[in-house]
């Protein structure tokens, strides 16, 4: 059980940064617009930097490649993105953006900290 739990876990924690990363793609002057109204400077290239970290982030978690690195990268990529999109606390969503945004940087520290389970790569690699 704790073999499928490790990668459903995976799954679940990561097809958001999967979908993210691939909506922003057909989306992306609009995407560029909110990061300029949060006053970010050269949103086209942390724009194709967010989405190269989302995807490729998300797909390594989900395969359990470099799993403990993916979710690093992960987890660092969530902190200014929280801290630019996330600290009007007033708002009721954001406050919920910004708890959401905690909760995940969680489950990727525990991901950092344990690896991908047994389901994965990385365990392939080990034998």
């Amino acid at each position: 059980m704790e073999k499928v739990l490790a990668l459903l876990g995976r799954l679940l924690l990561t097809v958001l940064f999967l979908f993210s990363g691939v909506m922003k793609i057909p989306n992306f002057s609009g995407t560029q617009q909110y990061m300029a109204a949060a006053g970010m400077p050269l949103t086209a290239l942390f724009l194709v930097a967010a989405i190269i970290i989302e995807i490729v982030g998300a797909a390594l978690i989900m395969i359990g490649f470099k799993t403990k690195w993916a979710a690093l990268a992960l987890f660092v990529f969530m902190i200014p993105t929280t801290l630019i999109f996330h600290t009007n606390l007033a708002d009721q969503i954001q406050m919920i953006m910004f708890m959401k945004n905690l909760s995940i940087m969680g489950g990727l520290l525990l991901v950092a900290a344990y690896g991908a389970g047994d389901w994965s790569l990385d365990a392939k690699g080990k034998k």
